[in-house]
């Protein structure tokens, strides 16, 4: 994992990265967060995060995902442009197996 990510406060770093151990797990909460991260990647390709499987996590871990969130609502940024962009594509590998190396972020316009 990057040692450090530029415009990333500390509380932001470690949230994404304990979320990323996480969703390396075969839990269903590694279910529920890897689902999350890769809504993040690409919601299109990779499927959407349902919010009422907040319920179904311990209390730290979406934490962890509203840290995220409250993150992107202030730096627009894809995990890629994070430095996180070969953790995602492992997360897509272990989880989406059948789409491959073929799912980018979507880079879409505001």
């Amino acid at each position: 994992m990057p040692t450090r990510i530029p415009n990333l406060n500390e509380d932001q770093r470690a949230a994404i990265e304990r979320l990323i151990r996480i969703a390396q797990g075969h839990t269903g909460q590694s279910c529920r967060v890897a689902n999350f991260l890769l809504a993040w990647w690409n919601a299109r390709e990779c499927g959407g995060f349902d919010l009422t499987d907040l319920w179904n996590l311990d209390r730290s871990i979406a934490d962890d995902l509203l840290t995220v969130v409250a993150l992107l609502t202030r730096r627009p940024s894809y995990p890629d442009t994070l430095g996180y962009g070969r953790q995602f594509e492992a997360l897509i590998q272990a989880w989406r197996p059948t789409l491959g190396e073929t799912t980018e972020p979507i880079q879409q316009e505001n």
